[in-house]
């Protein structure tokens, strides 16, 4: 069993403050999450279970969740700026609109733009989210893009990560972080990584005992500096998360260190 760092970081968290919405629900993913739904997670309740657990920091995000939930950010990040930086999901879809928001959101100091196929049902090469990638580029955001089957039941082929790829390509200064996980095309994910070195992978929404082994076995060798992990809670609580990481199969200390903590320290809040 590994220690946890000091500086522990969550590439991804909500705000637990809305019902429950039938058109995202995962609960037969998640199964004790509609409780934690209904029960609702005031700013005091979440700092004080990062606490409890060992966690530092987050990444809060907003643009998903439901009306306000960028405000519920800003208000968590101005009172802890010490633990808190923010993120947002843009819908690229709204063409110039989109790319008029990710100024705001780089303006009020936004650390990452997320788009997810999911939502969108584009695919991550289409033409509408060009500008976005652009504009991130020339404010130098990064890009969360989520990857693999998604929750929600809707179609999983948007969220292939081989379109990125182009991107990549197309984009070689934008940095890109493959988010949820990527099954079944890990593999993908992980050549993707091999070649090109701005794209990274956070295991959102993947509880640790489940991060596929590919992934640990690409962290422990030439991608210890790009794979990190996040919780996107309040689908995974952190007390399971830290618990379930602490049994992870790094080959060092420095390893384990560096997935929890380093890795999204520097990519997120500056090293």
């Amino acid at each position: 069993m590994f220690t946890l760092p000091s500086g522990v970081v969550d590439a991804w968290i909500n705000p637990n403050i809305f019902p429950p919405d039938p058109a995202k629900d995962v609960g037969y993913l998640f199964p004790d999450l509609a409780q934690r739904l209904a029960r609702g997670t005031s700013l005091d309740e979440l700092v004080g279970e990062m606490d409890a657990a060992g966690v530092a920091k987050a990444v809060l995000c907003s643009g998903y969740s439901g009306d306000g939930d960028r405000e519920w950010n800003t208000a968590a990040r101005d009172r802890f700026p010490d633990r808190f930086a923010l993120s947002h999901v843009v819908d690229p879809r709204e063409g110039m609109k989109s790319v008029r928001l990710v100024e705001d959101l780089a303006r009020d100091g936004h650390v990452l733009i997320r788009m997810l196929g999911l939502q969108t049902r584009l695919y991550y090469n289409d033409a509408a989210l060009y500008p976005v990638y652009a504009k991130c580029v020339e404010l130098s955001l990064p890009v969360g893009l989520n990857v693999g089957f998604p929750g929600p039941q809707v179609p999983s082929k948007y969220q292939d990560p081989l379109p990125i790829d182009d991107v990549a390509e197309f984009f070689p200064e934008l940095r890109i972080v493959l988010q949820h996980g990527g099954e079944p095309w890990v593999d993908t994910c992980v050549k993707l990584m091999v070649k090109w070195p701005n794209i990274s992978y956070m295991t959102s929404a993947i509880a640790p005992k489940h991060v596929p082994r590919q992934i640990i076995d690409y962290a422990n060798t030439r991608g210890a500096d790009r794979v990190m992990w996040a919780s996107d809670y309040p689908l995974l609580t952190h007390e399971r998360c830290m618990r379930e990481a602490r049994a992870l199969p790094f080959r060092s200390q420095e390893h384990f260190d560096k997935f929890l903590a380093h890795n999204a320290q520097r990519l997120f809040f500056g090293s």
